[in-house]
């Protein structure tokens, strides 16, 4: 089904050749330039090192959960307009009711902030960010930079990257996204999907391949081949918006007359280039997917990468089902139990629930498909009930005049509006121990929104849409699409953006310095972030051994929404659903930091220091004292910044990991002037929460970027050594580092080129 190659590869006018198989080829580094991803990135490259790239994109993209965080931090480094476009979609905090006004709130700011800078605003359930951004922003051969981890619109040839909200803000206060010159991965399809089999099936099995081992994490997926030809554009749309679930760094598909039909429907056809692989382009790692041979796939919980094919699960439920189970009740640690076999009745697996939704669901083709298989049937009057969420107004309109939304509304099927909800924790909750199955883009835990530190739980699997539209139509049962005797409807996708002309505020390049923000009550500046002193001291308040951590763990998704534009209160549910205690020990620790700037000598530091050096009270008054976080691998999933500036709002000033998981984790650390240590991975992490790390020089091994330093560990069995890396920082990340956070940064006067 997909076959991996670590060994790298040659595309040579459209074939495969393993490298070292001739002599004639190019050497690698050069041909990668021949690449679609290195000829995109190499245009937009303002570096003059070949193997470090400052890349500044065409447009931004933030939602309602993102962009008030964003647009603060840059006012207060500079702002005065926005200088590339920038669209502001509302999906995600669309239940205003939620906080009392304070949702609504955000939204009248986003408005103001698009007046005073020149932004592109998008009102509430106008869109989903990146169906906006399909119909109304990308371009062939163009960049976008999303405050968002699915920004990915590969598939109509527009390298989309999702990222931390303080990489935005270097955008719009023209600075660069800077990264090590990344490897590239190909992905080489050939066949045609089957019967049955959707956009997700493909990206569940992709998923599934490669997350584990980190295959493809921090690389571009290049996808080229003859099977790209089988698939329409929707179909490819669904599979790369879910290339962010493999931790790679974005994606870029070969285009064809299909996705200059894309274009020329939406109006746009000027922005359509037909994007190809040079004559001889070379790959490090390789992907082969045979689409035939995809079958209808779900996702488990609580990962996109815990695939298995419906037949595996329908023919064997109690074992793997039983498997999740306990893997999960491991994972809440007795604050809850799953029940997930009991799903099973005569052999057979009945779910509560359907959705599909946003991004990755609610695209024209799914919708169309899925009542295709539940035409003159019914979802039932019992437990199991399904929601449908069109990605857009465009798509719901298509879908109501060409007769699709009638359909599944007759089979028992809710609609709603464009709405993210479904897919991080803010909508269509089921009940205890319920499960639902969903075409989202993600199923880690609470991303339906249960609470387990309170008792309550609920698991998500996720599926294609034309598998839970078969599921529904048997009442709940879960079935496959490929059972189901159905005809796939050729229905045309008539776009109509009129209402995005009626309701969207288009501001760019109007920029009114002279226009007010409007600031809610729950809309708060930062707090005061200092400069890293010349050593550090940091009390570890949180250990987690998981082999990968999220971003969901270390900053809740879902009820804090609300409170993103509230630092203070947001930093309330760090680390929450993971270890409760990490707040008030961290909160402990900041306490004891803004003593020691006014001029104090907390006992409590002065003895930590008097077991590794001479001096303690004269050393206390240059070192930097804060909360730590260990984890194995933390970083996982959502772009959200908020996962590293709750730690720093909290007094965190380090993470500890053997390695991160994303990039973009490890950008938001750095851009909060967290240290971004790792450490080997062959070296077992014998600490515990409490346990004190001491690194002396800091300031000065940064400044001149030493990546190998030397640090004491201070537990209750005594002092211990210990190797820390940070390796790789650029200029700016140094500066950024040493001056606290992005913000003091600016603030100094640096990156004003």
């Amino acid at each position: 089904m997909i076959e991996l190659r670590e060994s790298g590869v040659y595309l040579v006018d459209g074939k495969v050749i393993p490298a070292g198989a001739s002599a004639d080829l190019p050497a690698p580094a050069d041909a990668r330039e021949n690449t679609m991803a290195y000829s995109i990135m190499r245009s937009h490259d303002k570096s003059r090192d070949p193997k470090k790239m400052r890349l500044k994109f065409d447009a931004l993209m933030s939602h309602d959960i993102t962009y008030v965080g964003i647009i603060q931090t840059a006012r207060a480094s500079g702002l005065q307009r926005f200088p590339i476009p920038y669209a502001m979609t509302n999906c995600h905090n669309s239940l205003c009711a939620v906080g009392g006004t304070i949702n609504e709130d955000d939204h009248v700011f986003g408005l103001s902030a698009a007046k005073k800078y020149g932004g592109i605003y998008v009102p509430v359930n106008q869109s989903v960010i990146h169906q906006y951004a399909r119909e109304e922003m990308a371009g062939c051969g163009n960049m976008i930079l999303g405050s968002d981890s699915h920004t990915r619109y590969g598939a109509i040839g527009c390298m989309g990257v999702g990222e931390g909200g303080p990489e935005l803000v270097k955008q719009l206060l023209e600075n660069t996204y800077d990264i090590d010159a990344p490897e590239v991965v190909l992905v080489y399809l050939t066949g045609a999907p089957r019967h049955g089999v959707g956009p997700h099936d493909v990206a569940i099995a992709l998923c599934g391949a490669v997350f584990g081992q980190g295959f493809v994490t921090n690389r571009v997926l290049e996808f080229a081949g003859p099977g790209i030809g089988n698939l329409s554009v929707d179909f490819r749309l669904g599979i790369d918006v879910m290339t962010t679930e493999t931790a790679c760094l974005s994606s870029i598909w070969e285009t064809d007359e299909k996705v200059e039909q894309f274009y020329r429907v939406h109006g746009k056809p000027e922005r359509y280039k037909a994007l190809h692989p040079g004559k001889t382009a070379y790959y490090d790692r390789m992907i082969a997917i045979d689409l035939s041979e995809i079958e209808p796939m779900i996702a488990l919980p609580f990962h996109p990468s815990m695939a298995y094919t419906i037949r595996e699960l329908q023919s064997d439920p109690y074992t793997i089902l039983k498997k999740i189970e306990e893997e999960g009740n491991k994972k809440f640690g007795g604050q809850v139990e799953m029940h997930l076999t009991d799903k099973i009745h005569d052999g057979k697996v009945l779910v509560d629930q359907g959705v599909i939704a946003g991004c990755a669901g609610g695209l024209f083709e799914n919708l169309c498909e899925a009542a295709a298989i539940l035409n003159g049937g019914s979802t039932g009057n019992g437990d199991f009930a399904l929601n449908v969420y069109p990605a857009s107004v465009p798509v719901s309109m298509a879908v109501t005049r060409n007769g699709v939304a009638a359909t599944l509304l007759e089979a028992g099927c809710i609609m709603k509006t464009a709405f993210c909800g479904p897919c991080f924790g803010a909508g269509d909750v089921p009940s205890h121990n319920g499960l639902s199955i969903r075409h989202t883009t993600r199923n880690f835990p609470n991303r339906e929104g249960s609470k387990p530190g309170q008792g309550q739980i609920a698991s998500v699997a996720l599926m294609d849409a034309r598998s839970i539209a078969a599921t529904a139509r048997n009442g709940g049962v879960l079935t496959s699409a490929a059972e189901i005797d159905y005809e796939a409807p050729r229905m045309e996708y008539v776009y109509d953006g009129e209402i995005y002309k009626k309701r969207c505020y288009y501001g760019f390049g109007k920029a009114d310095p002279d226009a007010q923000l409007k600031l809610g009550p729950n809309i708060t500046d930062w707090p005061r972030m200092h400069p890293l002193q010349d050593n550090l001291l940091v009390r570890l308040c949180a250990v987690i051994r998981d082999p990968v951590t999220t971003t969901d763990e270390l900053i809740p998704s879902g009820e804090t929404s609300s409170y993103r534009s509230n630092p203070l209160k947001l930093s309330e549910f760090a680390l929450s659903r993971r270890v409760p205690e990490y707040v008030g020990l961290s909160k402990a620790c900041k306490a004891l930091e803004d003593a020691r700037w006014d001029g104090e000598a907390p006992t409590e530091l002065l003895e930590a220091l008097g077991k590794v050096v001479s001096d303690p009270a004269e050393t206390l008054k240059h070192t930097t004292f804060g909360s730590g976080v260990f984890a194995c691998r933390p970083g996982d999933g959502s772009a959200r910044e908020q996962a590293a500036s709750c730690q720093k709002v909290l007094g965190g000033c380090a993470n500890i990991a053997y390695s991160y998981a994303t990039k973009r984790y490890r950008s938001n650390c750095i851009n909060w002037g967290i240290l971004p240590f790792t450490i080997d991975e062959s070296e077992p992490f014998g600490y515990e929460s409490g346990d004190t790390l001491f690194v002396p020089g800091i300031r000065e091994a940064i400044r001149t970027g030493q990546e190998t330093i030397s640090g004491k560990m201070i537990g209750k069995d005594g002092v211990r050594d210990i190797t820390l890396y940070v390796k790789g920082l650029t200029e700016d990340e140094k500066t950024i580092i040493l001056e606290g956070c992005l913000m003091n940064y600016y603030a100094a006067g640096y990156g004003r080129d």
